[in-house]
């Protein structure tokens, strides 16, 4: 009997030194961790929900990962586990329908026209390689290297022109309406 109690402190010992480093490496590394969810989810309370999943997942198997140097790859792994499993359950209660659902009552209905002619202006604006990567790129879905075959130019030509678009696009004063330019260009892509 004196064997069995001995086990039951070491056992608690050795939970209480695991709960300490797992706590120290989550304080540690918390920011990272909550930006590597926020780059997954693109919301701050998803993103919130996913770090909790999977610290409380790892925190369960934290005794069998042996080599704790690999613990963040293995975190990310489970972030990027646990969304994939998330976005795929959610897109199963997504379905076809031939009705568009109403619109919210209260909205402006023309400032989205507003927005979309201001953007189509700026757009104007653009030299007419740049502004037509954009529309191959935002409007018609295509990916680089389908952009550069249409328009016989490398993929790093297409990259860094959109990317040079994108900026000019982000700095012109008329897309800003007197907001600054993360908002007011986050509010015309959407």
């Amino acid at each position: 009997a004196h064997g069995g109690a001995a086990y039951r402190e070491d056992s608690g010992e050795r939970r209480s030194l695991s709960e300490a480093e797992f706590t120290a490496y989550v304080q540690e590394r918390r920011a990272s961790l909550y930006a590597t969810a926020y780059h997954l989810t693109g919301d701050r309370f998803e993103a919130e929900d996913l770090l909790q999943s999977a610290l409380f997942s790892t925190y369960k198997a934290w005794d069998r990962i042996s080599d704790k140097a690999a613990v963040g790859g293995y975190l990310r792994r489970t972030m990027t586990n646990l969304h994939i499993s998330a976005w795929r359950r959610r897109k199963l209660n997504e379905y076809p329908t031939e009705e568009l659902p109403e619109t919210p009552g209260d909205t402006d209905a023309m400032r989205g026209t507003e927005l979309r002619a201001v953007l189509w202006q700026a757009l104007a604006r653009l030299p007419e390689l740049q502004r037509t990567m954009l529309v191959l790129r935002y409007y018609e879905g295509r990916t680089d290297p389908e952009i550069a075959d249409i328009l016989d130019i490398s993929v790093g030509t297409v990259k860094s022109s959109i990317w040079r678009s994108l900026r000019r696009l982000r700095e012109d004063e008329v897309l800003s309406f007197g907001r600054d330019e993360e908002d007011a260009f986050g509010e015309l892509v959407a």
